[in-house]
């Protein structure tokens, strides 16, 4: 992969360094952000790319890398990890640089129209223009509201997403959760774990009808359990949970042995530092117009999940079209006495060599 990667510059070591300077610089690194470097270098405009997270590819490789994706224009069907190596190989000829593990912490503008940026690893930027494609902002998982159950997590026993299900075969796993991620999970590990035990509130889902019929198929044969009920209490031992409490709707309390604990409440969505750089924010999104998805701050564009306007649909490929028409927006700040015209990738000898590759021949 043709791309370099920044690691996190020390606080104590940032204020030595000359600022990087920048013509786009795109916070977040989910799909929208990696097809914005894409339609960014169509434009002949290099993108620096900063994200929360250690990888690219944002909530899909995060919550749900081995997960189907069907709504991919051209793609019958991928996972959040082929679609993040997709998108990666499709900007590879850009060589964008990531710089990874820090939050953007701080946005003002210059007097010439740039824009200073910090990240709170210490890292420093005067960009021309800045894509925020952060999705719903930085999310965190919510957590069970049971004391003391936190401490489990640094060992992995207590997690809110699976990153390696090998890593529960043969295990004793309870799933809470009454959404797509808590069925597909549960679905997922049934084979290959020694028990899989579902963990609901209430009898009804809001997951996929196949899913629940599937489960409750499952839970007929005795090849998995569901319990209605909500987790209330844990014992543990030698440093580690031995078994939890589960209480049902008549007040019973049954406790369940187990190996790991993974909760799919959701996520928390938080803007965090975004919510202090001036922007029109509706309901914990960025107000953007519609002709180039630029904030109420000129050369300051949202794409993604993180923008709102009338009609918005939070859809991968909405924000596929959102880049682009932002990127043709940004380049009146970059090159201001250039007219860019639209290319066609199909039929430009420009666009041909720009991607690095051979112009075909016609008869």
């Amino acid at each position: 992969m043709d791309m370099s990667v920044n690691p996190a510059i020390p606080a104590a070591v940032a204020s030595s360094n000359s600022p990087i300077e920048a013509d786009a610089l795109i916070v977040g690194a989910g799909p929208v952000g990696l097809f914005q470097i894409f339609e960014l270098g169509l434009l002949e405009i290099k993108a620096h790319i900063v994200d929360s997270l250690s990888q690219p590819g944002g909530q899909p490789i995060e919550l749900y890398p081995d997960k189907p994706i069907y709504d991919i224009p051209a793609i019958p069907v991928c996972t959040g990890k082929e679609l993040t190596e997709g998108l990666l190989k499709q900007c590879e000829p850009f060589k964008p640089t990531f710089h990874l593990g820090q939050e953007v912490s701080s946005v003002a503008k210059r007097e010439d129209g740039r824009f200073d940026v910090s990240t709170g690893a210490g890292t420093q930027f005067i960009a021309k223009t800045i894509f925020v494609a952060g999705g719903v902002g930085a999310f965190t998982p919510r957590k069970p509201k049971v004391e003391g159950i936190s401490e489990f997590e640094a060992i992995g026993q207590v997690a809110y997403r699976v990153r390696d299900p090998q890593k529960y075969a043969g295990k004793d796993v309870v799933v809470l959760g009454g959404g797509d991620s808590a069925l597909d999970w549960a679905l997922n590990l049934q084979p290959i774990a020694n028990s899989v035990t579902l963990v609901h509130r209430r009898d009804d889902f809001r997951a996929a009808p196949a899913s629940v019929a599937k489960m409750r198929a499952l839970v007929a044969n005795q090849e998995m359990m569901h319990i209605t009920g909500q987790f209330t209490g844990f014992e543990a031992a030698d440093g580690k949970i031995t078994e939890i409490k589960i209480t049902s709707l008549d007040g019973v309390t049954r406790r369940l042995p187990l190996d790991y604990l993974l909760a799919f409440f959701g996520l928390s969505p938080r803007l965090g530092p975004i919510a202090e750089w001036g922007l029109d924010i509706e309901k914990r999104q960025v107000k953007v117009d519609t002709e180039k998805f630029e904030t109420n701050i000129p050369g300051l564009f949202a794409v993604g999940d993180i923008n709102t306007y009338p009609g918005k649909k939070k859809l991968i490929l909405s924000g596929f079209h959102e880049a682009a028409l932002a990127a043709f927006g940004a380049a009146k700040y970059i090159f201001p006495e250039k007219t860019v015209k639209l290319q066609y990738t199909t039929t430009s000898t420009k666009l041909h060599e720009v991607l690095g590759v051979e112009s075909p021949v016609f008869d």
